[in-house]
């Protein structure tokens, strides 16, 4: 079938922005903007030193582009970080994963972000030398639904879900989607899967699954940022996925939780390998996580864990960033704003925008990655003052 790009209406784009602008503005108005040296000192926790002199940068304005899964978070996590050191200011492109690493490549942006991390292949490119690459997000893509009559309730088998993205489950009624949901009453109406347009993390992430699932998806469509898909209709981001769910009756499609979240969207429960079907949330997608803790930018996947609490659907997101910083200031502000969001202070609005924490070791990786930025001097930039 003949892939069709469907861009959803300025109404209804309008309304997902709308939406997401008003969920950070409300969520911000439960942050804190204490110094983390004061709620180290209330909490009676230990101060991380690196933490404390984060929020001490030089002023100036970065610029980054990349992955839309991580844009909910960018949005108020820079926002944040801005109210404790107004002169640094993030610009942050929402163009998905593959158009963030091509920008990132070309060095027109300070950082880029995907949520699959650079290949060999795609290092090779980059202009700006030696690439480093820092876990920033943990998340959940959900599989959201817009199905009228249909609450919430569904069921899908890693069986079922493939087929329906191969386009050999065609309609909502189909036997196999009535034997997993015998109490929903499912219309018999065609399905109308909706996928990305653009290169994307997030389909990686979920073609990703979906290979490990399938043989047959695995030798087909197979895994990546693009595939060729079998049929459905695409949108540009998870912004664009989500308005196409929202404006179009009985069709199913692969977004970042924050987002489903934030639009108020319905999604599936999905089947693990434990055999238990679980909807993603922080608990499912930390459980996931926790299967796997030795995560690498060469051994990245964490789909499909074992655990009876498990979500399937789960994925890091990744900052990429110059090892040689040619700009002592830009890149100061830079590694101190990454690490930043990738412990406590930006870690907690991870969390408050249903993101999950990055795991201690994870964020220890994090620490590690950043401390071998250099600037034009030879000599590390991040530092505990």
């Amino acid at each position: 079938m003949r892939r069709s790009t469907i861009p959803g209406s300025r109404a209804s784009r309008r309304t997902i922005r709308l939406v997401g602008i008003a969920s950070v503005a409300m969520a911000l108005a439960s942050v804190s903007f204490a110094s983390p040296a004061l709620a180290a000192k209330k909490s009676g926790a230990p101060v991380d030193p690196y933490v404390a002199a984060d929020a001490k940068a030089p002023a100036g304005t970065l610029t980054g582009a990349g992955s839309t899964f991580d844009q909910p978070l960018f949005t108020k996590a820079f926002y944040v970080y801005n109210q404790q050191n107004s002169g640094v200011k993030v610009n942050y492109a929402s163009i998905g994963s593959g158009g963030g690493i091509a920008q990132f490549q070309a060095t027109t942006v300070n950082f880029g972000a995907t949520d699959v991390p650079m290949s060999p292949a795609d290092i090779s490119l980059a202009k700006g030398g030696q690439v480093l690459q820092v876990p920033v997000a943990l998340g959940g893509v959900s599989i959201s639904y817009n199905l009228p009559g249909v609450k919430g309730g569904l069921k899908l088998s890693p069986a079922v879900l493939t087929a329906i993205f191969s386009g050999t489950i065609k309609n909502w009624n189909d036997p196999k989607i009535k034997k997993l949901n015998p109490k929903v009453k499912l219309p018999a109406k065609p399905i109308v899967p909706v996928h990305r347009a653009d290169g994307s993390g997030t389909t990686y992430i979920f073609t990703n699954y979906l290979s490990t699932v399938s043989s047959a998806w695995s030798k087909g469509p197979g895994t990546g940022k693009s595939v060729s898909w079998p049929g459905g209709v695409a949108g540009q981001g998870n912004e664009g996925v989500a308005g196409l769910i929202q404006q179009t009756p009985y069709s199913i499609g692969y977004v970042e939780l924050a987002y489903a979240l934030q639009n108020k969207f319905t999604y599936a429960a999905i089947g693990n390998p434990a055999g238990k079907f679980v909807l993603p949330s922080k608990a499912s997608v930390a459980s996931d996580a926790a299967q796997k803790p030795d995560v690498t930018t060469v051994n990245f996947s964490i789909v499909n864990q074992a655990g009876a609490n498990s979500y399937p659907i789960s994925g890091y997101s990744w900052a990429l960033i110059y090892q040689l910083q040619k700009n002592l200031t830009t890149g100061t502000a830079l590694v101190k704003i990454i690490d930043w969001t990738s412990h406590a202070p930006g870690q907690s609005v991870a969390s408050s925008l249903d993101y999950v924490p990055l795991p201690a070791n994870i964020q220890a990786l994090a620490r590690s990655t950043l401390l071998q930025v250099t600037g034009p001097d030879g000599k590390t930039i991040l530092l505990t003052k």
